[in-house]
């Protein structure tokens, strides 16, 4: 399987993130819409495979989840979708180096995030709640569970989860960048998306699937779900533009600024 080195996944994330500030707005809703509907159609697999597995399982169960919920992802990156949480690396990357001006990174991230939300909560009322897929037996606790345990968490702790959980997945679509092949891409990305599923990280657009879908079946209110949201923005902004985009953009930048020097 053909690789890139991490200098030239670096142009690659930065020809990423110029592209997506070209996006015209029907096409930022549409695609958007998308890549919400694609995170939660992982997380509503993940709730389909561990709802009724018995409780003695413990963590292995979270293992079991982890290992289906990546498809989201792959759907996202290899069927081709707008993410926030992948554009607050890439499209930072971007602004870095200044190849877009902070007005097109935050235009982007405001209407991609608002059609994530779009997708998410639409699978979470039309296959969730009209369905029933998240409000049977099981897999309703199991839906309400996992809802709890997000909002449950104080806005400092989901801060600091949200920067790991990005950390994770930025570095999945970093790792995709990096093979040229569908298999390449699919192993980049199925390893740190497992890790932050099976961890239990806190992630902005899966919480706007599994929080609404708790909130259809009769649990939580809105105001519940904007505290957990809010801070998960925040975390999630952290681990990806600055743990991942921030970090690779300084070291490979000045890498091949040193390079150019040498060669002439």
């Amino acid at each position: 399987m053909a690789f890139h080195k991490p200098d030239k996944m670096l142009n690659i994330a930065l020809e990423a993130g110029i592209s997506k500030t070209k996006l015209s707005l029907s096409s930022i809703l549409m695609l958007g819409f998308l890549g919400g509907a694609f995170i939660a159609l992982g997380f509503l697999l993940d709730v389909r495979v561990i709802g009724n597995l018995p409780a003695e399982w413990g963590s292995l169960s979270n293992l079991l989840g982890g290992a289906v919920f990546p498809v989201g992802l792959m759907l996202v990156v290899l069927g081709g979708a707008e993410l926030i949480t992948g554009n607050m690396m890439s499209v930072s990357i971007a602004l870095y180096a200044r190849k877009i001006s902070l007005r097109h990174l935050l235009h982007n991230w405001f209407w991609v995030t608002l059609a994530n939300f779009l997708g998410a909560a639409f699978i979470a009322y039309f296959f969730g709640h009209i369905v029933g897929l998240t409000e049977t037996g099981p897999f309703l606790d199991k839906t309400v569970a996992i809802a709890q345990a997000k909002i449950d968490e104080s806005f400092f702790k989901t801060l600091i989860s949200a920067v790991g959980c990005n950390w994770l997945v930025c570095l999945a679509i970093w790792l995709s960048y990096g093979a040229e092949d569908v298999t390449g891409k699919i192993l980049g990305i199925w390893f740190p998306i497992m890790a932050f599923v099976a961890i239990g990280f806190q992630h902005v657009v899966a919480n706007m699937f599994i929080i609404p879908a708790a909130i259809f079946a009769g649990h939580f209110t809105w105001f519940d779900f904007m505290t957990n949201i809010v801070p998960t923005f925040i975390g999630n902004m952290i681990g990806g533009a600055v743990f991942v985009g921030l970090i690779y953009f300084s070291s490979y930048q000045q890498k091949q600024k040193e390079q150019l020097k040498k060669a002439s």
